[in-house]
């Protein structure tokens, strides 16, 4: 089984507090530490954005976890529903908030949660002045929000993410196989997660250990699709 240190990296752990480990790196570590600053945020709300498998969803399970929030579904966010889906939560994560969404519902939720001293955790692939949000309240709360970017991952992040991913399926890889991954594969903790699952469904029908050989198959099978 890899070890971490056998590959050359510079990334400190810290726990997801019930989901995987969390790699703080260089692309995360501002969202990180506002994060970290909860309950003392300067206002009601949040807004995490980045491009898809950038691990914003991951950065929630951190924060829920922390906060105790609700975890709402854009399409159950409705006016109605609000205090309901809230429950007795003082805090709640809404993922993809620009990807289509109920502004009235989204106002009505940001207001009762900072009425209450509540928190709201907002995450978007771009800042909320690119939303394009139509009603002008909501507009002005997430022009007022706090706003951070997160990256896309890099190689020593994606590696070291890899290298995780293989070790929580007790699979033993050369380095040299982690290092043809990286100059090949998609960059995102999404693409990870599917590549490794993918190359330990191949290694057990084929009965054989991951090598380079067998990366490249996987890739190609990959590609093809």
């Amino acid at each position: 089984m890899i070890e971490p240190a056998q590959i050359p990296l510079d990334l400190p752990h810290r726990p997801a507090m019930g989901a995987a480990d969390f790699l703080v790196a260089p692309c995360n570590r501002d969202a990180v530490a506002l994060l970290d600053r909860w309950p003392a945020w300067p206002g009601p709300a949040l807004v995490v954005h980045g491009p898809e498998g950038c691990g914003k969803t991951h950065l929630t399970h951190v924060w829920r976890a922390l906060s105790g929030a609700a975890a709402i579904a854009r399409p159950a966010l409705t006016p109605d529903a609000v205090p309901d889906l809230l429950g007795s939560a003082r805090a709640a994560v809404v993922e993809d908030a620009d990807a289509g969404i109920d502004e009235r519902a989204l106002l009505h939720l940001h207001n009762l949660l900072a009425e209450e001293g509540g928190h709201l955790l907002l995450t978007g692939r771009t800042a909320p002045a690119e939303w394009g949000v139509a009603l002008p309240d909501l507009a002005s709360r997430l022009g007022a929000a706090m706003s951070v970017a997160v990256g896309a991952p890099d190689d020593a992040l994606i590696g070291a993410v890899l290298v995780k991913h293989f070790a929580d399926r007790q699979l033993s890889v050369e380095p040299a196989v982690v290092t043809f991954l990286l100059a090949r594969m998609e960059r995102s903790f999404a693409a990870v997660r599917s590549l490794v699952a993918a190359l330990d469904t191949a290694a057990l029908a084929a009965k054989r250990k991951i090598t380079v050989p067998l990366a490249r198959d996987v890739l190609r099978r990959i590609e093809d699709h």
